[in-house]
């Protein structure tokens, strides 16, 4: 994941942010200066993998959110008004737009709530976040609030006894859980028990494609697996690549596997491989999602030189938008980069979206998706149960409240509540309304919304699976080479 930058998640996708992630955050590159929680203004910038979209002031999707946001750590929300400061909690988020504003304004409204327990917050750049908050909460000096990707990361903190455990909670709050989408807890999930609180945002894989290049070669959209084989020659005899692809990445090409092994097998199938099962990548539905992965390959199915077009550079995206692409896989935070950067592409009307079609005789529900769920708050074990407290009660009465889903509502992103539906007929524009109102109805409407694979497993599993994956499409290794490789890594 080379060179992507993200705004807080992410993400993202899909989760946890990588050991090679410059900057996750869901996802996101900003080069401009990240703006007030009063003010937007559209910067310069470059999409990367979990990129946020945000609305300008005129109502317009824009640009992903800013990744690298400001030098050094900041440090606000010091106790004031009072306090005893027994109860008082820590909260260290990242920086970025428009999250850092609108988890800003979340602690504020917290303290100004509650004088007498006050929420001290650290905001640092993602890299920097990544090195301290690994070292500080295996010395038992970590925030009292932990901010992270869910999936394997939080799977670690579990292992070491260094989070509580939320299930009870989440009980007794029943009307909360609710509010949530249920898939978003998949990743907040371990051994059966909740550990982390979904907030903030979601934004899956989407499967686009050009309009204007469909009507050109008279195809019509895939329903199918088999639609999107036979869809693959009519593209080809046009000149037109079937699917762009910036495979040098290597992520990219993994979001094929996903859903691959999904709609073939099931979510039983990757939910053995998270869990460590022996020979998971070897189940017969894995060996022929990694087949039929090779069939599209084989049949010239993606643009020529996939392996060396980066997803940083838009590049992909752009063999979409200018006709040289019929289809494309990625995530849904290229929407905004697309309409800024596509002229008519998006405003006029031409780019067309779908959650990615079943296979046939597949055992997986064509509901669901992958990508990035939500972004995940836990609760330290090491912190006094005064400073539990505080930090349940802020959980609960301000992540997800009316202000901050409708900040991000108004920031062009969905977040990970039900409310939110609520909020999509204030967007004037009836094409990011339209295109919210997707990302909504997948995210609330999946079965299961798996995160991406890379941030679900371990970090060590996670570089060897993106290695076979980029010599799986490669054609140098074959589906059984893939299996037996990636079984050797399991427990790692």
């Amino acid at each position: 994941m080379t060179g992507r930058c993200f705004g807080y998640l992410v993400g993202s996708r899909h989760g946890r942010a990588r050991a090679d992630d410059p900057a996750p955050g869901n996802h996101t590159p900003w080069s401009g200066p990240a703006a007030s929680s009063t003010e937007n203004t559209v910067e310069s910038w470059t999409t990367s993998r979990r990129s946020f979209l945000r609305l300008t002031a005129g109502g317009a999707l824009a640009a992903g959110l800013a990744a690298c946001g400001t030098s050094g750590p900041k440090t606000f929300g010091t106790t004031t008004g009072g306090g005893t400061g027994a109860g008082d909690a820590t909260y260290w988020f990242l920086t970025g737009q428009p999250q850092q504003a609108i988890l800003e304004a979340q602690v504020k409204r917290f303290n100004d709530a509650n004088p007498d327990t006050q929420i001290t917050s650290t905001e640092f750049q993602n890299d920097a976040f990544k090195q301290k908050i690994k070292t500080a909460i295996g010395a038992g000096q970590g925030p009292t609030l932990i901010w992270g990707w869910g999936g394997g990361g939080l799977k670690s903190y579990v292992d070491a006894g260094q989070v509580e455990d939320l299930t009870s909670w989440f009980g007794q709050n029943a009307k909360l859980k609710n509010s949530i989408f249920p898939s978003s807890f998949g990743a907040a999930t371990v051994n059966g028990k909740i550990y982390a609180m979904p907030v903030e945002t979601t934004t899956p894989i989407v499967l686009f494609w050009n309009k204007r290049v469909f009507e050109k070669v008279g195809a019509r959209p895939p329903k199918s697996w088999g639609d999107i084989m036979d869809l693959v020659p009519k593209f080809n005899r046009h000149g037109i690549a079937p699917f762009s692809l910036g495979g040098q990445s290597r992520w990219t090409n993994m979001m094929w596997l996903e859903f691959l092994f999904d709609r073939i097998g099931g979510t039983e199938v990757s939910q053995a491989i998270f869990e460590g099962k022996a020979n998971g990548w070897s189940h017969p539905s894995a060996l022929k999602a990694l087949g039929e992965m090779q069939k599209l390959i084989k049949a010239n199915g993606f643009i020529k030189g996939f392996s060396s077009i980066t997803a940083d550079s838009n590049a992909d995206q752009a063999l979409l938008y200018t006709g040289k692409a019929a289809m494309m896989l990625h995530g849904s935070w290229t929407y905004g980069s697309m309409k800024d950067a596509g002229g008519d592409f998006v405003t006029g009307g031409h780019l067309g979206y779908m959650n990615f079609p079943p296979v046939e005789g597949g055992k997986g529900d064509p509901s669901n998706t992958v990508g990035n769920p939500g972004q995940y708050l836990s609760i330290s074990s090491k912190a006094s149960e005064a400073e539990k407290a505080t930090a349940r009660k802020f959980l609960s009465t301000s992540t997800l409240d009316d202000a901050s889903v409708e900040a991000w509502v108004k920031s062009g992103n969905i977040p990970v509540v039900t409310s939110a539906k609520d909020k999509l007929t204030s967007v004037s524009d009836k094409n990011d309304a339209h295109w919210l109102r997707f990302v909504y109805d997948t995210s609330a409407n999946a079965k299961v919304f798996a995160q991406s694979w890379d941030q679900a497993l371990s970090p060590t599993q996670a570089e060897t699976l993106l290695d076979n994956i980029a010599k799986l499409f490669q054609l140098s290794i074959s589906p059984r080479q893939f299996a037996d490789n990636m079984n050797a890594e399991i427990g790692k």
